[in-house]
């Protein structure tokens, strides 16, 4: 009797087994196809492509450049900022960008108040995990991190525990096709004003460490002789703790300073973050000052 039921138990497992491994399967050929849902699987399922300029960062990047006024200066651009993103997905982005045999001239790295952390962005870097078991780069960058072996050995684990961001609801859209509006604007997402927005930020605790994951940036840029510009964007005038910027700049002299170029709250979404005019504002500055030519 106590071996009918333990043969039962295995075939039970077994059979659980099986259904996560083709389930597995279902989703990660969904992601294998998909194309339009974001900038990572964008990025993941392109050939190679040519850039003058590719935008990297949080949304300090995504929200602060305007990727089609550069392009009106003849500069081939695309705005790869992420939204919740660290320089951890920054790194790892640029590094998949090689991997598919980009050319890209320049890099415009935001680097201010990322550099503060190491840490993943879970809610970015989980729209990765579809490809892990498909690039060698993904793979090798998720292998340090916690539950890597349990998100790259157990099947399915990693649909499970980021169902919200790569779960059923993201796949069935991803396999019917459904586009966002991240891809939008060559990838800048402008904001608007927002009269309720809070006009006031705290950096007194906070402090830019020899990031790592930056230091990866610099070196991949380095070794496919592509131009770094790493830059600090603005931050509405009432934030405590402004020397901040010049902490980045004592750890980092390379990084160029421009929080305070653009002034004045009605150029701001929020403290952190520019309207659509701060940003074109901003966007004009820079490419008057490094791509003049």
């Amino acid at each position: 009797m106590m071996k009918r039921f333990l043969f039962f138990i295995i075939k039970i497992l077994l059979l659980i087994f099986i259904v996560l491994v083709l389930l597995d399967v279902a989703y990660t050929q969904v992601y294998l196809q998909s194309t339009h849902r974001g900038k990572i699987d964008y990025v993941y399922n392109s050939k190679a492509r040519n850039y003058d300029v590719v935008i990297l960062g949080s949304s300090r990047a995504n929200n602060h450049f305007v990727a089609p006024l550069f392009e009106e200066k003849g500069l081939k651009t695309f705005n790869y900022g992420m939204s919740g993103g660290h320089l951890f997905e920054a790194s790892l982005l640029v590094k998949l960008m090689v991997e598919r045999h980009y050319k890209i001239k320049n890099v415009i790295l935001e680097a201010d108040l990322n550099l503060a952390n190491e840490q993943q962005s879970e809610s970015v870097a989980s729209k990765f995990l579809p490809y892990i078991h498909s690039s060698k780069v993904i793979k090798a960058h998720f292998a340090q991190q916690p539950h890597f072996w349990a998100n790259y050995y157990i099947p399915f684990y990693r649909y499970i525990v980021f169902e919200p961001q790569i779960g059923f609801r993201e796949m069935y859209e991803a396999a019917a096709g459904k586009p966002t509006k991240l891809l939008d604007h060559l990838g800048y997402y402008p904001l608007g004003k927002n009269p309720n927005a809070n006009m006031k930020n705290d950096l007194t605790n906070l402090k830019p460490l020899n990031n790592r994951y930056y230091e990866e940036i610099k070196e991949v840029c380095k070794v496919n002789k592509i131009n770094l510009v790493a830059v600090m964007t603005p931050m509405c005038t009432n934030t405590k703790g402004l020397d901040y910027f010049e902490k980045v700049h004592q750890v980092y002299p390379e990084i160029y300073n421009y929080e305070n170029v653009v002034v004045g709250d009605q150029y701001f979404s929020s403290c952190g973050h520019m309207n659509d005019i701060g940003a074109r504002l901003f966007t004009n500055i820079i490419i008057s000052e490094f791509f003049k030519k």
